[in-house]
């Protein structure tokens, strides 16, 4: 039987290569992937690959400076993907941030990629959509050594400070401590402030106003046609008197008219410290969910895309682009009345205008529109930042004023008043100065008033305040010290550390956090005298902009640095922390426990160190006792996410928990532990999840 052949054509498939892009987020990465398709592979480095290494100063300073480099730990699974998918590209493109640290993730990255950093291959987009992104491509350019080195004296000189300061801490302070080129700079700015209110010796003055039967009020201001000054209550009595009994005549009406105009755009400084003040945010918080709107987010109906534009910036510039669709947005919405032409420059000199301000990356998307896709956190941080681009594109406000001087024999009264004839940019970015407008009566000058009353108010001059986060970013921008990327993480250090503990909103020094500067101010002057650390600032800027040499501004630190460090080392005595001892004694040696701070918070540990070395958590009891065992419920912390809970200190035989306070009393429905729920309203409910029994607090009951 004859079998019948054919030749069939013999197939490969062959896999085309694509683009390798790197960015640093894996959620950028994957809102990116979206845009491209899949000629693209989108991968994310999840920050810094490589870095100084932790367990030595990783500088060789007998060899100008040279950072030791290595592979961070823990980074070795994403190094190997990422070079893996280097080796299967066609090209490789490197997006990492556009700022100095991304320019130094790039420069890493093209190191372990064995990518030539003059080669095209950086690509950089000042907001996440498709047509940035794909316009940025287009275009690549070498890595900006400037912005590399200037990150890398920045690192280097970090280094150089905190780990040879630091040691010396450990040794004559206690063990745990830090010291920073910035952050200790920023310490005794908060020390110098807590002094001059602690020096402060308040005075006594006056003021007084009178009361019209026109209706309005005026305040003493010229006695003899100099500044009224009353020092004391008897002064001011004598005043009064002489003003009962004389005439009142309108002297001069001035009517006014002032057009206040919108603010700028944020920069990153500014939306901290806005933030800080409307919202309540913490700085880190802020620039953590600033991250989260830049980066993307899936919107309803618009699919994933970046809400604002980058979020590390120094400029208040807007493109032409931005400006236009703004315009258009605010004639359609508001009404062309409401436009303005603004422009806004930098006032410093900003070498990093190539970044414009902080806006909405399309601002026909309003926060309404967003709110069912965010967080509310993120819903109030984007309505902020939405809010402020929008009005700083619209007319001004307009607002007419009338002063009112009343003459009395030798006195001069001074009343003024305002009105807002046209809301302008206020109609949509709220302010403090909004609402404390003022009328007054239109009166002729020369006219007689009858007094009705004069009112006497006794004042004192006042300290100046405590820095809070919002004072503290904007007082080292004005000093020039460190930038506004760091300094979240800046703030973050001194409250960690304990240099700094929260009043409130303000921030106020320790005894360790004066120790500490004590010691600092003493031995390594520069270290935190503002205006060097706002100098070497502006050598850094330089290197940036390839001014300087980034190892000379560090060699010209050194010197001085290093022989302050070796006088420090001989000379610092150390200092003897006050002990605070609890109730509680010794179960190894008898001796009392003395209450200790560590890394995780307080402890308990003996006073026999180093013979006895025993050490024990805090124990807070809550006063209840547990339903099952009889024992007491104390306050717990969890150990991954330090969330604070309730158990029974018989664990753990005793298994009885709550995520609530336990008040000790049962539940008149189902005979389970009520709790008092966190937050601010406070609410008594069943422990029992299935049991649906509420209260309201005591206190709550007896206003009701």
């Amino acid at each position: 039987m004859a079998v019948k052949t054919s030749s069939a054509k013999k197939t490969t498939k062959t896999t085309r290569k694509k683009t390798l892009l790197v960015v640093e987020s894996p959620s950028k990465a994957k809102i990116i992937s979206k845009y491209l398709g899949s000629s693209y592979k989108v991968i994310a480095s999840v920050g810094h690959v490589r870095d100084l290494p932790k367990s030595r100063l990783g500088v060789q300073v007998e060899d100008n400076f040279e950072p030791e480099y290595i592979n961070i730990r823990g980074k070795g699974d994403t190094i190997k993907a990422i070079k893996k998918e280097g080796k299967a590209a066609s090209k490789i493109l490197l997006a990492t941030d556009p700022d100095r640290e991304g320019e130094a993730i790039a420069w890493h990255l093209a190191y372990i990629l064995d990518i030539d950093p003059m080669s095209d291959c950086r690509v950089t987009f000042n907001e996440i959509n498709k047509d940035a992104v794909k316009e940025a491509i287009k275009h690549p350019r070498p890595i900006d050594m400037g912005l590399v080195d200037a990150q890398q004296a920045r690192r280097v000189l970090d280094r150089l400070v905190g780990y040879q300061i630091s040691p010396l801490l450990w040794k004559k302070v206690r063990r745990g401590l830090s010291a920073g080129r910035v952050q200790s700079a920023a310490l005794k700015m908060l020390c110098d402030r807590e002094k001059e209110i602690n020096d402060f010796v308040p005075a006594e003055y006056w003021n007084l106003y009178a009361d019209f039967e026109d209706g309005f009020r005026a305040q003493l201001s010229k006695i003899s046609g100099k500044k009224a000054e009353i020092p004391d209550g008897a002064n001011a009595e004598e005043i009064a008197e002489d003003l009962r009994k004389g005439q009142f005549t309108v002297g001069e009406v001035k009517q006014g008219h002032r057009s206040p105009k919108a603010y700028a755009p944020f920069t990153t400084s500014s939306l901290q410290q806005d933030a800080s003040i409307k919202l309540g945010f913490q700085t880190r918080k802020t620039m953590q969910i600033a991250q989260q709107l830049y980066e993307g987010i899936e919107i309803k109906g618009r699919g994933a895309r970046g809400l604002v534009t980058y979020i590390r910036t120094d400029s208040v510039r807007i493109s032409e682009v931005a400006r236009a669709a703004a315009r258009d947005f605010i004639t359609e919405k508001y009404g062309n009345q409401y436009v303005g032409n603004n422009f806004y420059s930098n006032k410093k000199k900003d070498i990093q205008d190539a970044h414009e301000a902080i806006r909405p990356s399309d601002v026909t998307l309003t926060p309404e529109e967003a709110r069912d896709s965010l967080t509310p956190d993120q819903f109030k941080l984007y309505t902020l930042i939405w809010t402020r681009f929008v009005a700083s594109q619209m007319a001004p406000a307009q607002v007419d004023t009338l002063t009112i001087k009343v003459n009395s024999g030798i006195y001069e009264l001074k009343a003024s008043g305002s009105r807002q004839v046209f809301d302008g940019w206020r109609k949509v970015y709220k302010t403090s100065a909004q609402g404390e407008e003022k009328d007054l009566p239109m009166l002729e000058e020369g006219s007689s008033l009858s007094l009705k009353e004069i009112i006497k108010e006794q004042k004192f001059t006042q300290p100046p305040a405590r820095y809070t986060e919002a004072g503290l970013v904007k007082e080292m921008e004005e000093q020039n010290i460190g930038r506004p990327s760091t300094y979240a993480a800046i703030i973050s250090t001194l409250t960690t550390r304990k240099y700094v503990k929260r009043e409130k909103k303000t921030l106020v020094p320790t005894k360790l956090g004066f120790d500490v500067t004590g010691i600092l101010q003493s031995y390594f002057t520069d270290i935190v005298d503002v205006k060097f650390t706002g100098e070497l600032e502006d050598k850094l800027d330089d290197v940036e902009m390839k001014k300087e040499a980034w190892k000379q501004v560090i060699n010209d630190f050194y010197g001085g640095f290093s022989k302050e460090l070796k006088v420090a080392e001989e000379e610092v005595e150390k200092i003897q922390q006050e002990v605070v001892l609890s109730d509680q004694v010794c179960q190894l040696c008898g001796r009392p426990m003395a209450i200790k701070e560590g890394r995780f918070g307080k402890f308990l540990a003996c006073t026999g160190y180093p013979e006895c070395k025993n050490t024990m958590p805090i124990i807070k009891k809550t006063g209840v006792k547990c339903p099952k065992c009889g024992k007491d419920i104390i306050e717990k912390k969890s150990r991954k996410r330090g969330r604070i809970f309730y158990g029974c200190m018989g664990y753990p035989d005793c298994d009885v928990v709550y995520w609530d306070k336990p008040v000790g009393r049962a539940c008149p429905e189902c005979g389970s532990m009520l709790v008092e729920t966190k937050g601010k309203t406070k609410t008594i409910k069943c422990s029992n999840p299935e049991c649906k029994y509420k209260e309201k607090k005591e206190a709550e009951k007896d206003e009701a």
